[in-house]
């Protein structure tokens, strides 16, 4: 952890008002909200500098199980190779508070994999014992790190880094062996200036996968992996998050194309913006997935096959919606999924009890990736990577049509309407 050096402790909303108001309407109030500054400082130095002692010496010595768990995390932190690790704490105490909670934002960098800043928020409760403040442990509802969730397995490949908690170490390297392979294959379609690294998180369940993406326990059954990132962010941090009960019933093609996909999200992340649609990030990620896998249409998109072969062919390309995402809580962190099923296609056994609700988001994946695989069929894969581009640099989504017609010479309408064209054809 050598080379860490800032630690960033913001204690107002604006730099005005802590000059001018002390960060609070009275000296006291001032004086406590400083001493938690203090503490996140003491917190942060210990996590830069290995110092397990130092570390512990902030958490309340009355809290047994948590200091425990604290001791845990602060090993987990002490494998990683941060570059940077900062906190600030968000909001003032009030000078009588014996007990206090408050918000913390973690920000942080791991040397060699982020070209930018990761940032998680937690509350934190904080216990004042003899004058003195520590932290007594997470706010309710508080969003765990994967550090936080018990004995932490890194494994490192050559362009990957893997974080598993509860899962066997040689899973985790097979993981890396994946991602591995998957980074060359994605730059070779997309290029671009991008890590060229990817941190991939194992948790040891499904329900734990949830936990750390704020939802619960079965919103991400059937589904092998999301990608967390932020739109915009040009110097992004993104984490992909493997749903081991999903991912472990893929062979090992179905493995491949989901981390291949998944690292798709991780490389166009810093040219997505909320001008994207669904169908294009995802068909993109599906067609790089597919490339240079020997899978026709029909076997790539069984569900949507059936549907035209039905006579029910699409009228409109996949809605977001369409793609049923989780409900997730991530209106502190400005954090978006990007999800990969797991489904039959990815060399996974077929699942003959899926409902419609999973056969209609299986067919607007399935449209999504033949939009993309049409576009670089008919206008070829280097204009379909300069419209993802163009779409991503477009003020709004109402623009992103003009992107469309600048790069492929065509509207959304006719593009649509080639697209159901080349449906019917591939899987009619």
């Amino acid at each position: 952890m050598a080379g860490v050096r800032t630690v960033v402790l913001v204690l107002c909303t604006g730099l005005a008002a802590a000059l001018l108001a002390g960060c609070g309407a009275d000296g006291g109030q001032r004086d406590a909200t400083r001493e938690l500054a203090d503490l996140l400082r003491q917190r942060s130095a210990a996590v830069r500098d290995g110092d397990e002692a130092a570390y512990l010496r902030t958490v309340d010595p009355q809290a047994g199980p948590y200091r425990q768990q604290q001791r845990t995390a602060f090993r987990n932190l002490d494998a990683l190779p941060l570059a940077a690790w900062n906190l600030r704490l968000d909001g003032t105490v009030p000078a009588t508070a014996e007990r206090a909670v408050a918000g913390v934002r973690l920000t942080y960098r791991l040397r060699g994999y982020d070209t930018g800043d990761a940032t998680a928020d937690q509350g934190l409760e904080f216990v004042r014992r003899d004058s003195r403040w520590y932290v007594a442990g997470p706010a309710p509802g508080s969003r765990p790190q994967p550090w936080d969730q018990g004995p932490m397995t890194v494994v490192r490949g050559t362009r990957s880094l893997v974080l598993g908690t509860g899962r066997p170490e040689a899973g985790l390297r097979d993981i890396a062996a994946v991602a591995d392979r998957a980074v060359p294959e994605v730059s070779a379609a997309w290029g671009g200036a991008w890590a060229r690294r990817v941190v991939v998180l194992v948790p040891a369940s499904q329900a734990a996968m949830g936990e750390l993406l704020g939802a619960g326990p079965t919103d991400y059954a059937g589904v092998a992996a999301v990608t967390t990132g932020r739109h915009r962010d040009r110097t992004p941090a993104d984490r992909v998050v493997v749903n081991p009960e999903a991912y472990d019933t893929l062979g090992g093609l179905g493995r491949r194309i989901v981390l291949t996909h998944e690292t798709v999200h991780v490389a166009t992340r810093a040219d997505t913006s909320p001008a994207t649609p669904v169908w294009l990030s995802e068909g993109f990620a599906d067609w790089v997935a597919f490339r240079d896998v020997a899978r026709g249409p029909r076997q790539g998109a069984p569900e949507l096959a059936r549907a035209v072969a039905a006579g029910r062919v699409p009228r409109e390309l996949p809605a977001d919606a369409d793609f049923g995402r989780p409900a997730t809580d991530d209106s502190t962190t400005g954090d978006s999924t990007t999800d990969a099923p797991a489904d039959s296609t990815a060399d996974a056994p077929a699942d003959s009890t899926a409902d419609d609700a999973g056969d209609r988001v299986a067919e607007a994946y399935g449209g999504a990736w033949l939009a993309a695989r049409m576009a670089a069929d008919e206008w070829g894969a280097d204009r379909l990577v300069a419209l993802y581009r163009a779409v991503g640099a477009a003020p709004s989504r109402a623009q992103a049509e003009d992107a469309l017609r600048a790069e492929l010479g065509v509207g959304l309408g006719e593009f649509t309407a080639r697209w159901r064209v080349y449906l019917g054809r591939h899987l009619g």
